[in-house]
């Protein structure tokens, strides 16, 4: 157990770390935003190009991978719009924001200082992988449900809802930072020293920083009189997606697939097994959702705690697994 604490206790003492100094007025909450920024637009994307330039293409590129934790996503997320749409009888926008929380982990803030303690170096080749599955299929999918379901009587066309989402992916820096990472790979190309290290450093500090900054968002969230939706979401996300996406890693090789192969089986479970999004109530901001969003991250990042441990120490004593 204390190997297992040794992987989640870090994570956990650096989120209250940032819980501590926004409470103790240390850091304001909008400082949180700043820092956030910098993690999003600078840091992550220098690790995740870091991570795939540097590295062979053979080692890059794991379709097993990508196609379990894209159908144990989807299948969560198609699930939970139908749940939400007929069982609830929530509007479109509300069973879109359902959804993410449910299928949508925090690869980059909560995922990759997790991942890095867990397997090391092969972090960020898991995280680049999260994260085209999160940019290039599920967001886009939810974002255009929620804006469809935002116009009431008028639909958005095809063309209106493609062109929003090229947009979104053009501007998305993380998007940018893999395809570039994925060019110089394909290429063999080798950057100069210099660039080179300068994009290790802005990389090295992604990890700390995001843990802080979701502390630090946590402060002033309330849970009461959203406890019934906030435990649905917490539970789909911590029980629901990571089970969802064992049973993809599971049936692949059955159906003739590609077989996730070695510790990215654990790894594509573990990253389902995330948090949901730091920036989710921001996200839903937009629609008017952010009440229930903010109360079921705040929920739904303590219990993580939790389950993630657990189902570390499952995969420990698990053949295989996780060493």
């Amino acid at each position: 157990m204390l190997d297992i604490l040794a992987i989640t206790g870090p994570i956990y003492l650096c989120i209250a770390a940032g819980f501590a100094c926004v409470r103790w007025r240390i850091f304001d909450k909008a400082d949180m935003r700043v820092l956030g920024r910098f993690v999003i637009q600078i840091a992550i994307p220098a690790l995740l190009f870091n991570s795939l330039a540097s590295r062979p293409l053979r080692e890059v590129v794991h379709p097993g991978y990508l196609l379990a934790f894209a159908a144990g996503s989807v299948l969560v997320l198609l699930g939970v719009l139908v749940f939400a749409l007929k069982v609830q009888r929530k509007g479109l926008t509300e069973s879109a924001y359902m959804a993410m929380g449910m299928s949508c982990s925090n690869s980059g803030y909560v995922g990759y200082p997790v991942m890095l303690l867990a397997f090391g170096p092969l972090a960020g080749v898991i995280l680049a992988l999260n994260l085209i599955v999160e940019n290039l299929i599920k967001l886009p999918l939810l974002f255009t449900l929620a804006d469809a379901g935002a116009h009431r009587g008028e639909r958005l066309s095809l063309a209106q809802a493609l062109r929003q989402t090229g947009a979104r992916l053009v501007r998305n820096p993380m998007v940018v930072a893999i395809l570039a990472g994925f060019v110089v790979a394909l290429l063999d190309w080798q950057l100069p020293t210099v660039i080179a290290r300068t994009v290790t450093l802005f990389s090295a500090a992604s990890s700390g920083i995001a843990l802080f900054v979701i502390g630090g968002t946590l402060v002033g969230l309330q849970v009461r009189g959203l406890r019934r939706q906030v435990a649905l979401i917490s539970a789909g996300k911590l029980l629901l997606h990571p089970l969802a996406v064992f049973g993809a890693v599971a049936l692949l090789p059955l159906l003739g697939l590609p077989a996730v192969q070695g510790e990215l089986r654990a790894a594509a479970v573990l990253s389902a097994a995330m948090p949901m999004l730091g920036i989710y109530p921001l996200l839903a901001q937009r629609h008017g959702f952010e009440g229930f969003t903010a109360a079921a991250l705040l929920a739904t990042t303590v219990a993580s705690f939790f389950t993630l441990s657990a189902i570390l120490w499952l995969m420990r004593h698990s053949a295989g697994w996780l060493g």
